[in-house]
């Protein structure tokens, strides 16, 4: 028996594209890996059919999978903000083709009788259809007359449902495409970062700063401005093969199609993968001490996110303190490599503090001129940095060697990669 192939969308930042490509690549090559033997019987669900990518958009990778694939993708995507399921696409250039077109999906496939709907976003882009809240009208009505034709109700129990199916509407070129957010909270909250100190970075763009920069658990990692932590805390589960969304449930659960058996499952193959026993070299410091205790703080719950799906209350293990990142209070000019990184170029990969999220442009200046210290200090390591000013260079003293934009969050931002410092 073949399992079902579903059409998904991955959300990313713009900008983190090819890295979410590259991801759900991973996930493919890994499961092929499975020996033949283990695919047999009810393993064969966990297993699943790898992914395959479709194609990618302006901040978002479509690709095709099964459930357990889905699954995979929600569990180990380090880059993806969240999980889409496409239910329908259709050509839609009124709302009357929009109605219907909405009104023909079997919605009872996916939505149980106890649940509500929330139509969220809407987005439409070079259609006739562009008066978003009255799509987002029209969408919600088709969906709640077909559910409660196929229930025998008179409404949805939204006014009282305990939890609702989130949907979005987008329209291309006059065509919908109706979606069902399968991840519930947004996949850059992994449960760690109770306090996200001042102006955080995302942890789902910190991880594509990562990938993106070709960081390996072998060379030396450091942030001289690491905040609460989130580049360093994102590298080191990337080291330890640690899937970000390990300690989490998703929306996908609670969906008619959704399998806690197979979500299980890989709960607890992604917990024996994970690695605490492997050396790592990642540091971090701050000038604020209130920032530092943070990290430290969010660096342990971090590990501990790690946990079995029989047993939620037991850690799968947690890593000594010499292979947790290591942090430190100190200014910008005291950043230097650690003594066991001394002599082996690494790594900077940082986002500083500064600029629309802080302070005005004069304040981010200064900032970015004093950054100048760190290639004296760190004399060929390479630097990825991101930030909001497309004038950073001149303030740093150096060109960079590439230069991208990427969208985090509201905030347009450039990241900035210098080969050698």
């Amino acid at each position: 028996m073949t399992s079902k192939e579903y059409t998904a969308l991955a959300l990313c930042a713009a900008g983190a594209e090819k890295v979410v490509s590259n991801e759900l690549k991973k996930i493919s090559a890994e499961q092929k890996k499975i020996p033949a033997a283990k695919k047999g019987g009810d393993a064969a669900r966990e297993a699943g059919v790898p992914p395959v990518v479709v194609e990618s958009g302006f901040g978002n990778v479509r690709f095709k999978t099964d459930i357990a694939g889905l699954y995979r993708a929600l569990f180990s995507l380090r880059a993806a903000d969240r999980i889409l399921l496409e239910a329908a696409a259709f050509p839609a250039p009124d709302f009357d083709a929009l109605f219907e077109g909405a009104a023909a999906v079997r919605w009872e496939d996916y939505i149980p009788k106890n649940m509500g709907v929330h139509v969220g976003k809407v987005r439409t882009n070079r259609s006739a259809l562009r008066a978003e809240t009255s799509i987002q009208a029209a969408v919600h009505k088709a969906a709640a007359d077909r559910l409660c034709g196929r229930y025998g109700m008179n409404r949805l129990p939204e006014a009282y449902a305990a939890k609702q199916a989130e949907l979005r509407v987008y329209v291309e070129k006059d065509r919908a495409s109706l979606l069902i957010d399968l991840a519930g909270e947004p996949l850059f909250k992994r449960g760690y970062r109770r306090e996200g100190g001042t102006a955080p970075l995302r942890e789902t763009t910190a991880a594509a700063i990562i990938l993106l920069s070709g960081w390996k658990r072998k060379f030396p990692l450091y942030d001289p401005l690491c905040g609460s932590g989130t580049i360093a805390i994102e590298a080191a589960m990337y080291a330890w093969d640690m899937a970000p969304g390990i300690g989490r449930n998703f929306a996908l659960d609670d969906l008619l199609i959704g399998d806690r058996r197979v979500a299980g499952n890989l709960r607890e193959e992604y917990a024996a993968r994970t690695d605490f026993n492997r050396t790592i070299r990642v540091y971090g410091s701050d000038a604020d001490e209130k920032a530092v205790a943070l990290a430290k703080a969010n660096a342990g719950r971090a590990a501990a996110r790690c946990r079995t799906g029989k047993d939620p209350a037991k850690a799968a293990g947690r890593p000594d303190s010499a292979k947790c990142p290591l942090f430190d209070a100190a200014p910008l000019a005291g950043a230097k490599p650690p003594p066991d990184a001394s002599g082996d170029p690494g790594f900077i990969i940082t986002n500083p503090p500064y600029g629309r999220r802080l302070g005005d442009a004069g304040t981010a200046e200064a900032g970015y001129r004093e950054m100048a210290v760190l290639a004296e200090n760190f004399p060929g390591w390479k630097m990825e940095l991101i930030c909001d000013h497309p004038g950073f260079e001149s303030h740093f003293g150096k060109k960079a060697d590439t230069m991208r934009e990427i969208k985090s969050g509201a905030v347009d931002a450039f990241l900035y990669e210098y080969e050698k410092l």
